[in-house]
């Protein structure tokens, strides 16, 4: 039986890829700190979680024994610079050498559009020297590399949708900075094709693939579409740089994670948008799905219509 450790597993793109690696018939073992957390996977019969921090050398090493490759998902939004170095570079250096010393070959890595070692955020900067240290690595490699991602139960849309549920109108930052979102799913799918049926990928092996979906939307277009699915279409005021600034710095101030922070403000400022310098989806034999075809499903759930489309988008997987 081909076993997989999945890092990130109980995430929102985790808990697709464990689905979709289960389906596919493999030992899938993910390792959470809080078993709690792991709710959303751990009724899959061929998932099996674990607790430990991935962070830890002793922790992580004795998981890889015994498995074929490893999936690593895990990633952050928000920090100093102090957490995206921890998270984003030096557990992918951990990850790397626990792979090395257990004798595993297959590593595939997600990342993320638009980076870059000398980028405008620490998101950026820090994702892309992960990547680096990876490609040093001698493993067998893949990159992925996801725009934006929506799906059910993402806090991208269902974000949009629920302020405008609540607000009379949603003043924007960055309104006409441009994403080419992905459905979660095709990720999942990606992850699964790079592993492929012996742990390998004929053709993902040593590959950066940029996965986005068919069209590019600005972030006021992707407002109002969470608004129009969502059943509370509301005015978007788009702010000026400063006040943009200024309305991320206080909710940087409020307690837990931020809606929206300046580092992803500087992030904005980049097209998250594929390059066309590296395969896309296309090189998987995926084709990507439209937004609209999937927000309808899980936005305003209020509403009958969306409700039927979830259970016919569930059924058909």
């Amino acid at each position: 039986m081909r076993k997989v450790l999945v890092l990130g597993g109980t995430g929102f793109v985790g808990r697709h890829v464990c689905e979709k690696l289960h389906r596919d018939g493999w030992e899938v073992t993910v390792p959470t700190r809080r078993a709690v957390n792991a709710a959303a996977v751990q009724h899959l019969p061929r998932v099996h979680v674990v607790t430990a921090d991935v962070h830890d050398t002793d922790h992580l090493l004795p998981l890889m024994q015994d498995h074929d490759a490893v999936v690593n998902l895990v990633a952050v939004l928000h920090g100093d610079e102090q957490r995206f170095e921890r998270v984003h570079v030096e557990l992918p250096l951990t990850v790397a050498e626990a792979c090395v010393s257990a004798g595993i070959r297959r590593l595939v890595h997600v990342s993320a559009l638009g980076i870059s070692t000398d980028g405008p955020s620490r998101y950026q900067r820090s994702k892309a020297q992960g990547e680096d240290v990876l490609r040093g690595s001698g493993l067998d490699l893949t990159l992925l590399r996801p725009s934006v991602m929506f799906g059910h139960g993402d806090r991208f849309l269902n974000l949009f949708a629920a302020l405008q549920a609540r607000a009379p109108f949603v003043p924007l930052a960055a309104a006409d900075a441009q994403m080419q979102p992905v459905w979660v799913e095709d990720v999942a799918q990606a992850v699964a094709r790079c592993l492929g049926g012996n742990g390998v990928a004929r053709g993902s092996v040593g590959q950066t693939i940029e996965c986005a979906g068919p069209e590019v939307f600005t972030l006021r277009e992707l407002v109002q579409v969470a608004g129009q699915h969502g059943g509370q279409a509301r005015p978007v005021w788009p702010l000026p740089r400063a006040l943009g600034r200024w309305q991320a710095a206080l909710m940087e101030a409020l307690p837990g994670e931020p809606v929206l922070s300046r580092d992803n403000l500087d992030a904005l400022s980049v097209p998250n948008v594929a390059s066309g310098s590296h395969p896309g989806l296309a090189a998987l034999g995926i084709r990507p799905t439209s937004l609209h075809a999937v927000a309808p499903t899980y936005l305003g759930r209020r509403n009958s219509r969306s409700k039927l489309l979830h259970l016919r988008e569930q059924a058909g997987r």
